[in-house]
C-alpha cells in the first residue's frame, strides 16, 4: 500500500510567468495557483506540474552535465513536425544533439528544462 500519491512534479526556475504561459499552451495545463514565487498547473485529469522560483537558478545543461537535468517531462503529440513548430513558437529551443528517432525529439523549455515530444502509438 502506498503512503501517498504523486501530486505534482516540481520544476525550479528564475521566473514563474513565462513557464506558466509555456506549459499552458504546450501541454494544456491551467494554473490552479499562481504567484511570483510559485505556481501549480493541472490538466484536471490528475496530471500536475508545480513551479517554484529559486534565487540564483542555474539552467540545466543538456546533453552536458555541468548543471545536470534533475528530471524531464514527456509530451505526447500526434505529429512531431507540427509539435516542433508550435513548441518553438511558444519559446522552446531545440538542442543540436537529438538522440531520438523520428518519433521523439528533445527540447528545452524557456527556463532550460529538457523535455521530449513523442509520438505515442
Amino acid at each position: 500500500m502506498a503512503v501517498g500519491r504523486l501530486a505534482a512534479v516540481t520544476l525550479d526556475c528564475s521566473e514563474i510567468a513565462p513557464l506558466v504561459a509555456f506549459y499552458r499552451e504546450a501541454a494544456g495545463l491551467e494554473p490552479v495557483h499562481e504567484s511570483e514565487s510559485g505556481a501549480f498547473l493541472s490538466n484536471g485529469d490528475g496530471v500536475a506540474v508545480a513551479l517554484q522560483r529559486v534565487e540564483n537558478y542555474r539552467r540545466p545543461e543538456w546533453p552536458g552535465q555541468t548543471v545536470p537535468q534533475q528530471l524531464h517531462l514527456d509530451l505526447a503529440v500526434d505529429d512531431i513536425e507540427t509539435a516542433e513548430t508550435e513548441l518553438l513558437r511558444l519559446g522552446a529551443t531545440k538542442p543540436a544533439d537529438q538522440p531520438g528517432d523520428a518519433k521523439w525529439r528533445v527540447f528545452l523549455d524557456p527556463a532550460g528544462h529538457p523535455f521530449c515530444a513523442s509520438v505515442w502509438d
